[in-house]
Order: C-alpha cells, then structure tokens, then sequence
C-alpha cells in the first residue's frame, strides 16, 4: 500500500471527498447516504456552518482510490465558549484494513491543528458530527446518527486516540399504557403554568431567534456542545421544514416568557437506501429527539411534558416506536427523563479524542 495524502480543493474534489461517505457504507443492508447539498457549502466558505471555523479536509489515498477522509476543524466558538484550545476531527471515514493509511491521515491532520494553536483534537463530537456506535452495527439508527462500522474503533485507537466520553441511544415500543403516562405529564405542565407551542403556530419573525438562544441557553453547560448561531439554526429549520420538524418540535413558555425547548425531527427513512429484500423494521422508523430546558424552569416535568408532547403527536401518526437520542452516560436527569418516558438503552456510542503531548 503506497498511501498518498491530499488536501482537495474545488467543487468535484470537495464532493468526491463527501461521496466517499457512501462507498463505506454501501456494505450495510439499510444505510444513510451523504447529503451533498446541505454539506458541500460548509466545505466551500458558503454555509453558515463555516463561518468562525477554519476547515481542512484531509484524504489518504491508495493508488488514487480514497481509501480514508478526515475534516480537521478549529471551531472558534468553541474556543470561546470552553476557554479550551481544542482541534476537531469531523466526517471521519475509512474503508476496512486501512491502519496505516488512518495513521498518517490522523497525523497529518493532528500536525495541521497544532500549526492553528491546538492542544488536542475531538472526533466523534462538533459541528453536525456524532458520536461512533459501540455495539449495533446493523440497525438504522435514527437520522443523523453515525452509522459506523465496528473496526473504526481499532483504527482510531491505531492512530493514537483514546475514548473520551460514552453516550447512550434510548428507544421505546409505543403502547396504550405508555400513551396515558404522556397525557398525564403533559397535563402536569399545564397545570404548572406551561404552554407549549409547536414552532409552526410561533410567529416566524421569531421563531428562530428564539429557538437559537434557548437551545443555547440549555446546552451552555454541557459537555462538547458549540453555540449556534441563528443563521445556522434557520438554514437547519428551512432543511428539515420539508419532514415535519416545524409540526413536531415546540417552544414552552411560562407567562409569556420562553423557557424551554423541544427540537424532533420526524423519521426520514423513505431516504435510507435499502438492500433488494431488506425491509426496514418498526425501530428503525424512529424520530430524532433534542431536549433543553432553562435552568429557573428545571424540576418541574417541563421536559418530560414537551417529550411526552411529540411522542402523542407521532404515536398518533402510527409510530409503533419513539426514539429519545443520544444522551451523556452520566446525564442523570436526562437518562431519568427517558426511563419515565417509557424508554430503554438500545445502543452505546463513543468519543474519541487524540492529545497532542502523549
């Protein structure tokens, strides 16, 4: 193996670089496939995604077939936000029995973030990247989700990673009992003064702005997590509108004042790309889920109630299964919030981070 490393540059450089996504995973019988034009204008300069970020893609490639890809990424707001001299390693792929070519590829980015002042870099976490599966390699996770393989952990750690933090993906089978719960918990915030909106009914002059300093507010503190800015959150929002984001995910208000934010995203699995007779299964139909909640508003249910209000909405639509997403293993409040939604861990996912001085 003669492994060469490149830097691509240009639209059809850019997009190859994006497409390799799919030659990974064109092994699984039920796979996501890239999303070119929402991710080719961050690579560009021209997404709001790029803007207080410096990127550089990385390829190794095997005798001009890309064999692994790699986007080295200093996040500004980050910085900012952590007081962290912190490096991302984003978009990570690789084919199969490719140690050596993810070693340099890792390298090379790694060297690049120490030239730009990091200290350490993250992958698995920033930027629209998340974590790496652990032990379900065959179910289609919900949108978004890494889908990937089980021997990136053996590549990653070949190339000088080491875990960093571990998550856990909650799911639950809809059932009348269950329907009952949530139309209490929903009640309960009534009864406390809450009202939740759909972000369709909230006035769209501002709806974003609103939806971008909440979700902000709630995850100021929580590990890993980068602001948002709003012209990011309208570009997401004018993404997702078209699969019912804007129907199922809500703004909570408390004598007028918004407190508390709920962001899911309906399944999309009529854009998974199926193997000839594989047919996708009740779980793997499932929504993604995003909860925040200010801190004057928490210890309330406020958060149970706007989970238990999109779980109604979509069992009502003939889910047969609800997801509740990723959550930080030792999130407590969170993982309780999920267990008293009815749901149970269903997969394990992990970060990696590389420090520069081993």
């Amino acid at each position: 193996m003669t492994i060469r490393l490149d830097t691509p540059t240009g639209t059809d450089a850019l997009t190859e670089f994006l497409l390799f996504h799919d030659e990974v995973y064109s092994y699984r019988a039920a796979r996501w496939l890239s999303m070119v034009p929402f991710q080719l204008p961050i690579l560009t300069g021209d997404s709001p995604f790029a803007r207080d970020r410096v990127l550089r893609p990385f390829v190794a490639r095997d005798g001009g077939r890309i064999v692994a890809r790699v986007l080295a990424a200093i996040d500004r707001r980050y910085q900012q936000h952590w007081h962290e001299r912190l490096g991302h390693l984003l978009m990570f792929e690789a084919l199969p029995d490719t140690r050596t070519a993810v070693r340099q590829l890792i390298d090379a980015a790694c060297e690049w973030l120490a030239a730009q002042g990091a200290s350490a870099a993250r992958a698995g976490m920033g930027m629209l990247d998340f974590p790496f599966a652990v032990d379900d390699y065959e179910t289609l996770p919900a949108g978004f989700l890494r889908q990937s393989p089980a021997y990136y952990h053996a590549l990653l750690k070949d190339a000088g990673c080491e875990t960093e933090r571990g998550f856990v993906d909650y799911r639950l089978v809809v059932a009348p009992q269950l329907s009952a719960r949530w139309q209490s918990a929903l009640e309960a915030a009534r009864r406390n003064g809450f009202e939740l909106v759909p972000l369709n009914q909230v006035p769209q002059r501002r709806r974003v702005a609103e939806f971008t300093a909440l979700y902000n507010d709630a995850f100021k503190a929580h590990w890993g997590y980068t602001p948002f800015t709003v012209a990011e959150v309208a570009d997401m929002t004018e993404a997702l509108a078209p699969a019912g984001m804007l129907e199922t995910s809500l703004i909570a208000y408390h004598e007028g004042a918004p407190v508390g934010v709920l962001w899911v995203t309906p399944e999309t699995s009529f854009l998974a790309l199926l193997a000839p007779g594989r047919a996708l299964r009740g779980e793997e139909k499932v929504n993604f889920l995003g909860i925040g909640v200010r801190e004057p508003a928490r210890g309330r249910g406020l958060n149970l109630a706007m989970a238990a209000h999109a779980y109604l909405e979509l069992a009502g639509r003939g889910y047969t299964h609800l997801s509740y997403t990723l959550v930080l293993d030792d999130n407590w409040p969170s993982r309780r919030t999920a267990e008293k939604l009815g749901a149970h861990v269903c997969a394990n996912y992990v970060v990696y981070r590389r420090n520069f001085q081993r």
